[in-house]
């Protein structure tokens, strides 16, 4: 179970790295009047308006990722493991079970009759 734990704590680390990266890389609302200036992205890889497809949805995933894994770390970490304590082995010890004990009369009181 401590290797699973370990994975799921790398994936977070290697999701949460490239979302950073990936919201870092994708252009803002504004970013249409670089294009006018030569900055244009009609001739990319991607197309025109493919690069932020592919950014978003490949951000998406990486984002699903990063809250599985932080949800299955929260899973391992609640779980338990009960571990014998201290006092595991030992026994209380035995008493004796006592009388009630009637209550002592001081002698020099008179006694109430009822």
């Amino acid at each position: 179970m401590e290797w699973f734990k370990t994975l799921l704590i790398v994936l977070q680390v290697i999701s949460a790295l490239a979302v950073i990266l990936l919201v870092l890389l994708q252009q803002g609302k504004g970013a249409d009047m670089g294009a006018a200036f030569g900055s244009g992205s009609s001739g990319s890889l991607f197309g025109a308006s493919g690069s932020a497809n592919f950014l978003s949805h490949t951000t998406a995933i990486f984002a699903a990722v990063f809250f599985i894994s932080t949800l299955g770390i929260t899973w391992i970490g609640n779980k338990k493991e009960v571990s014998p304590g201290v006092l595991s082995g030992t026994v209380a010890p035995a008493t004796a079970p006592t009388a009630p004990v009637a209550p002592v009369q001081d002698p020099t009181k008179p006694a109430v009759p009822k």
